[in-house]
C-alpha cells in the first residue's frame, strides 16, 4: 500500500502503563537511547520509572507528559530504523502534538523534552490540588454538553476539554462545576459519566496562566518546516511542509501550542480531516491503543492499528515499509 494513504498519530496522557515498550526495547536499542537522552535533560531516570512505576507516579502530570513524548519518539525512531515508510500526515492528541512535531522534524527532541517538562510543571502549579477535575461524558452530543457547561458556569469555569468521539466528550474545570455538569448530563440521558484520573484539569480556561508562562518559553524555541502535514488540535489546521517564511511558521506553531493548553482538543475534527486528506489507514505509535479505539468510532471506514510491541510493529511494517 502506498505511503500516500496512511498517517501516524501519537497519544497523550492516559496511555501510559508500567512496563511500557519493554519488549520493543529488548530488540531495538533506539528505545533505550531515546530514554537515556531524555533522562539526561530531565535529571532523573525516566526508563526506570516507566518500567517499575508505580502506576500512581506514572499518572502524575509532570511524569506522564515527558514519558508519553519520549515513548512516541522512541517508537518512531524504531519505525525508521526498521525502514518503515514516511506518512504524508501526522497528528497527536493533546501532548501528542509535541511528539508529532518532533517526528515531522519540525521541533528538536531536546527542545521538546524541555518544553513538555515545563508545560507539565506550569499546569500542575496553575490549579490547587483538589480544586479542578475532569469527567468523560458518553452518549450525549458535543453541542448538548456545551449547553450543559453554560448552565453550570455560574459555579466556576467548566468547558469541553476533549472532543474525543461524536458520543464521548471530556469536560474540565472547577470541581464543583464539573460535578454539576455531570449531574445535568445524567438528567439529560447520558449513558455514562466517568471521572478522569488526571492530576490537573487540562484544556480548559483554568490553564490560561500555565499557557502564559509557557508562551515565554516557546518564544525561545526554533521550529522548522515539517516534512509532512501536521494537523494541530486547536484549529484543526495543517502546518504544511511548504515554507511560509521562517517567522510566520514559528509564530504559527507557537500560537497553536499556546492556545492548545486552554482550548479543547478537537480530535473528532482532526480525524475527519484525515479522511478529507485521503487517509485510509492510521497507525498509532507509542504506548497503548486508546487513539485507535477513538478513531474507529469517529471514522469506521479508516483502518486503525497501534504499534506498541514487536508483533504489532512487524504487522505494520509488512504493509508500510520502504
Amino acid at each position: 500500500m502506498s505511503s500516500t494513504s496512511f498517517g501516524i498519530v501519537f497519544p497523550g496522557q492516559g496511555s501510559q502503563q508500567v512496563g511500557m515498550l519493554a519488549e520493543v526495547a529488548s530488540v531495538y536499542p533506539e528505545v533505550m537511547k531515546t530514554f537515556a537522552e531524555a533522562s539526561e535533560i530531565l535529571g532523573y531516570d525516566l526508563w526506570q520509572l516507566a518500567q517499575q512505576g508505580p502506576a500512581v507516579v506514572l499518572g502524575q502530570t509532570q511524569v506522564t507528559q515527558p514519558l508519553m513524548l519520549v515513548a512516541g519518539v522512541a517508537v518512531w525512531r524504531v519505525w525508521k530504523k526498521a525502514k518503515g515508510a514516511d506518512p504524508i500526515w501526522m497528528a497527536g492528541h493533546s501532548l501528542g502534538e509535541y511528539t508529532a512535531l518532533v517526528c515531522a522534524n519540525a521541533l528538536a527532541f531536546s527542545d521538546a523534552v524541555g518544553l513538555v517538562e515545563k508545560r507539565a510543571r506550569y499546569m500542575n502549579e496553575a490549579v490547587a490540588e483538589g480544586e479542578g477535575s475532569m469527567a468523560a461524558i458518553l452518549g450525549l452530543s458535543a453541542q448538548k454538553i456545551i449547553e450543559l457547561c453554560e448552565m453550570a458556569k455560574n459555579l466556576g469555569p467548566v468547558t469541553p476539554a476533549n472532543f474525543n468521539t461524536p458520543e464521548q466528550t471530556v469536560i474540565g474545570g472547577m470541581k464543583i462545576a464539573v460535578e454539576r455538569v455531570a449531574e445535568l448530563a445524567k438528567m439529560h440521558g447520558a449513558k455514562k459519566v466517568i471521572p478522569v484520573a488526571m492530576s490537573v484539569p487540562s484544556h480548559c480556561p483554568l490553564m490560561l496562566p500555565a499557557a502564559e508562562r509557557l508562551k515565554a518559553d516557546l518564544a525561545h524555541v526554533h521550529f522548522r518546516s515539517p516534512n509532512c502535514l501536521v494537523i494541530n488540535n486547536v484549529d484543526v489546521a495543517a502546518m504544511t511542509p511548504i515554507s511560509i517564511g521562517d517567522d510566520m511558521l514559528n509564530n504559527q506553531i507557537r500560537d497553536a501550542l499556546f492556545r492548545q493548553m486552554y482550548h479543547p482538543v478537537r480530535w473528532v475534527e482532526v480525524i475527519q480531516a484525515a479522511v478529507g486528506s485521503g487517509i485510509t489507514r492510521l497507525i498509532e505509535l507509542g504506548s497503548g491503543k486508546v487513539l485507535s479505539g477513538l478513531n474507529k468510532r469517529i471514522a469506521p471506514d479508516i483502518q486503525s492499528m497501534s504499534v506498541q510491541d514487536i508483533t504489532s510493529l512487524h504487522q505494520a511494517l509488512e504493509e508500510f515499509s520502504l
